[in-house]
């Protein structure tokens, strides 16, 4: 592991263990920024990758403020309304894309690091959390198992369309879900998006094996 990057950790853990001494004199508020501050000191643009990343949008904040999950009712619809009115549909109109094209994408898993390049391939790294078609033995269990998630839902037009909207933007449907906005973040685009839809209900597709 990079040297800076051990530097940097250790930093920022003993700056929150400080902050968490000094909690009874310090509003939580007080120290959620100044753990903000430190955070952003520890780390450093490199690549493809900048510090913007750490600027967190309303959906982020929100979920930060309600460590829980439960986040206000009003709040959370008015931020769900908005995840969904920003979905993007593929400029063909079709969210149905080539599942082969779409398991490359899934199984892809660079793209977002800082030893990337703005050029260079792009996945979704989707074994990491989920089973993706029943033949494989080693996948993330963050998320459940995708195997055979066509044949099991088939293609109406509900089932298209939500399947993209979940993979554009899953905050769109859960707010505060685990799952990346691979649409909203711009990790995939829409054509992108439409390539996993088709690896997920063609049933030529190795997932409706």
């Amino acid at each position: 592991m990079n040297k800076k990057i051990i530097i940097g950790a250790s930093i920022t853990l003993a700056a929150v263990a400080l902050i968490g001494c000094a909690s009874t004199s310090m509003s939580d508020a007080d120290a959620a920024k100044k753990a903000g501050e430190i955070m952003r000191a520890s780390f450093a643009s490199k690549g493809i990758v900048s510090v913007d990343r750490l600027n967190q949008d309303d959906v982020q904040e929100a979920c930060t403020t309600y460590s829980d999950k439960n986040v206000p009712a009003p709040l959370a619809e008015k931020l769900r309304k908005a995840q969904f009115d920003g979905i993007q549909k593929p400029a063909s109109g079709q969210l149905i894309g080539d599942w082969k094209a779409g398991e490359k994408i899934a199984q892809e898993g660079r793209g977002m690091q800082f030893s990337d390049t703005a050029d260079g391939p792009k996945g979704g790294n989707c074994y990491a959390c989920h089973q993706i078609a029943p033949q494989e033995i080693s996948y993330g269990n963050l998320g459940p198992s995708l195997a055979q998630y066509g044949k099991l839902r088939g293609q109406s037009k509900e089932i298209v369309e939500y399947t993209y909207n979940k993979i554009y933007n899953s905050q769109a449907y859960a707010m505060c879900s685990n799952m990346p906005r691979f649409g909203h973040s711009k990790i995939l685009t829409p054509e992108q998006i439409a390539d996993v839809v088709g690896l997920l209900l063609d049933p030529a597709s190795p997932v409706n094996q």
